[in-house]
């Protein structure tokens, strides 16, 4: 799983006109599912991602975590993130998860980090989504749940 995690002061999710999710401060959260993924890796990288210390404390420095300012995320799925882009321009796919691993795992990270105690909405899945969102910092973290294959 790759996860690239944006501070925002506020986002919102939209298909087809539908306002389907939204946050207030927190995180923007691009989840990408990769093939070798498992639930062991989407709880891992929510537990991660819930303690991850890059909201300021009074000193102005990187030092609370999602859960310690009551923080909330938006959580949008999307596979490009997995792209693989070591050979000529155009993305290769192929080390993405399919629908049918891609959602439950999906699904599972949503639920792991509302296990934690985070408030989420979610995009929806496999469609075309638009994602407005306003940076705060801006502030963007890219977390991979597994070592890449040595080659």
């Amino acid at each position: 799983m790759r996860a690239v995690v944006q501070r925002v002061r506020r986002a919102s999710v939209t298909v087809e006109d539908e306002m389907v999710g939204s946050c207030g401060a927190g995180f923007v959260i691009l989840l990408g599912v990769a093939e070798r993924d498992s639930e062991a890796d989407a709880d891992r990288l929510a537990a991660k991602i819930a303690r991850l210390r890059i909201f300021e404390n009074e000193k102005g420095r990187f030092d609370l975590s999602l859960l310690e300012v009551a923080g909330e995320a938006l959580v949008v799925s999307q596979f490009t993130l997995i792209a693989d882009t070591r050979k000529g321009n155009r993305p290769s796919f192929m080390g993405a998860a399919e629908p049918d691993l891609a959602q439950p795992l999906y699904e599972r990270f949503c639920v792991a980090l509302e296990q934690e105690g985070i408030a989420v909405a979610r995009g929806r899945f496999g469609t075309r989504m638009e994602v407005a969102l306003v940076n705060d910092g801006p502030v963007t973290i890219v977390l991979d749940s597994q070592k890449p294959p040595t080659q």
